[in-house]
């Protein structure tokens, strides 16, 4: 992290507002780029501006809506199932109960919902609710198997566990207090760090920040590139 953030700087900006709003916001940025999803939240919002709306709306109606950030068919059921469920069980569309839970427990009610997985539920926690969480997407899974932090063969469920035990502050061996603040930066770190450089073919690691801790680059490797 200390390293990302010498690259980088530190993050200075963290999204924040309302939980479901970043619920289903999340769920539009899957499998597609952070423009293509904003417009689709926002096409959503100018077409449904409640949530009440968009769960009495037909499929066909939000994915139209949604289609500019792709699998707008699949998303769409996604979203009414996710927005049925809140009602049946809270008896309103809202999540803001959930600032008043521990982390952990946020996490647990929103793993619940219908089609949420755990780096979904992360982002919420930590970017809506300000609560610590570890989200683990694409580029984080990515440049955290080439670091050898996570084992190759690490599925994206199986790396927020592994995460959750490394950034646990109670452990003995918790080198520092792993706070909402550090695991925000470490995780826009390693995402910026994925997407600018340790890119899925052919990464940059001429520039990679992180290259004498990476296998794949190797001390020697570098210290002959910086004697050049």
């Amino acid at each position: 992290m200390r390293r990302l953030n010498r690259s980088y700087g530190r993050p200075a900006h963290a999204r924040s507002g309302d939980p479901l709003d970043s619920l289903i916001g999340t769920v539009l940025s899957q499998n597609t780029t952070d423009a293509n999803s904003h417009r689709a939240f926002a096409e959503l919002k100018a077409r449904f501006p409640t949530w009440q709306q968009v769960l009495a709306a037909r499929p066909q109606q939000i994915a139209a809506a949604i289609r500019s950030g792709g699998l707008g068919d699949i998303k769409a059921r996604r979203i009414k199932r996710i927005l049925g469920e809140i009602e049946e069980d809270r008896g309103r569309l809202d999540l803001s109960f959930l600032r008043r839970r521990t982390a952990g427990r946020a996490r647990d009610y929103l793993t619940r919902l219908p089609g949420v997985g755990p780096k979904t539920a992360a982002c919420v926690v930590l970017f809506s609710l300000a609560k610590a969480a570890f989200p683990v997407d694409t580029h984080v899974l990515r440049v955290s198997k080439r670091l050898g932090i996570l084992d190759p063969k690490t599925t994206m469920e199986r790396a927020h566990e592994v995460y959750g035990a490394l950034l646990d502050s109670s452990g003995p061996a918790a080198p520092r207090k792993w706070d909402r603040r550090a695991m925000l930066e470490l995780h826009l770190g390693l995402v910026r760090h994925g997407r600018e450089v340790c890119h899925p073919r052919r990464p940059k690691c001429q520039r990679c920040a992180l290259a004498e801790l990476c296998p794949r680059v190797g001390v020697q490797e570098v210290a002959a590139r910086r004697s050049r």
